[in-house]
């Protein structure tokens, strides 16, 4: 249970990183230094990267329990087929598909705490941007922060959350951006939320193979890769570049955070629904490289 909540946190602190990053382009367009923008969010997604790296083999380490547990308590089955159908695998099948949606939950909760901070965040970073372009170095920034913490503090005094009619004023304008964007926003989002999750179950389905299983996630997360490399962020840089050049108003960059914040929020409760099924096509495809 420990190591599931671990996995838990770290899922969450993911994906409200990766929401928050839907902040960054409005940030930039408002300081008008985007690429700076990005630049300094890389520090920051840093901790989304070490979160990943040391989820993965607790996660690994979860399923191979499982598969570990269920054959002792069929023991003497030797079939794949039997094993699967013995009643003590399939309760660890059972607990290790709670054990993945609740991590997905965690995808949700993340990302609704990164909608939640979101607006804050837009502020601080603005004043983190300037900062950066004012100090020219990012250890001499988070220097001048941690020797300075009345600094920080006026920052974070002029960070106001916007009005909940604000919010819905952006919301009821005219959709100035795809919805085929939005669109794919979700599945992507989707995709990504389970796609090591579905390939690690689909290893306990198929334990003997569980090796090949495992590394088609790298073939579920391309396809999400593509849309988002062919689709959703050339749209939003686009989207952003006008805004930029003044061919767009800020608020339509405001409208397309909203909206893939709220687009995100839904693939990952899709996630739930194709978690499964994703895990089922996997074990196919590694029984037909088997």
């Amino acid at each position: 249970m420990d190591r599931l909540l671990v996995v838990a946190v770290m899922t969450a602190v993911i994906h409200l990183i990766n929401t928050l990053i839907y902040g960054v382009r409005l940030s930039g367009v408002r300081t008008q230094r985007l690429a700076m923008a990005f630049s300094l969010y890389n520090v920051i997604f840093l901790v989304a990267s070490t979160a990943n790296t040391v989820q993965a083999p607790l996660l690994s380490s979860l399923v191979e329990h499982a598969i570990i547990t269920g054959r002792a308590g069929a023991e003497g089955i030797v079939s794949a087929e039997q094993l699967l159908n013995h009643p003590a695998y399939r309760q660890q099948l059972h607990y290790l598909d709670n054990d993945m949606r609740l991590v997905i939950f965690a995808a949700t909760v993340g990302t609704m705490l990164g909608a939640a901070l979101l607006p804050a965040f837009i502020g601080l970073f603005s004043k983190a941007i300037m900062l950066f372009d004012e100090t020219g170095s990012v250890p001499r920034m988070i220097f001048m922060l941690v020797f300075s913490p009345r600094r920080l503090f006026r920052m974070s005094r002029q960070v106001y959350l916007p009005s909940r009619n604000s919010v819905k004023l952006i919301a009821a304008r005219r959709l100035g951006i795809p919805r085929t964007f939005l669109f794919l926003n979700i599945i992507v989002t989707g995709v990504y939320t389970i796609g090591v999750l579905s390939a690690l179950y689909a290893g306990a389905l198929f334990p003997d193979f569980r090796s090949t299983a495992t590394l088609l996630s790298a073939v579920i997360n391309g396809v999400a890769t593509i849309l988002a490399a062919t689709v959703v962020e050339p749209t939003a840089a686009a989207i952003t570049d006008q805004a930029l050049h003044g061919d767009r108003s800020e608020e339509d960059v405001k409208q397309m955070a909203l909206y893939l914040t709220v687009t995100r929020l839904i693939g990952t409760i899709l996630a739930q629904a194709i978690f499964l099924p994703s895990a089922h096509v996997i074990k196919w495809v590694a029984t037909l490289l088997a």
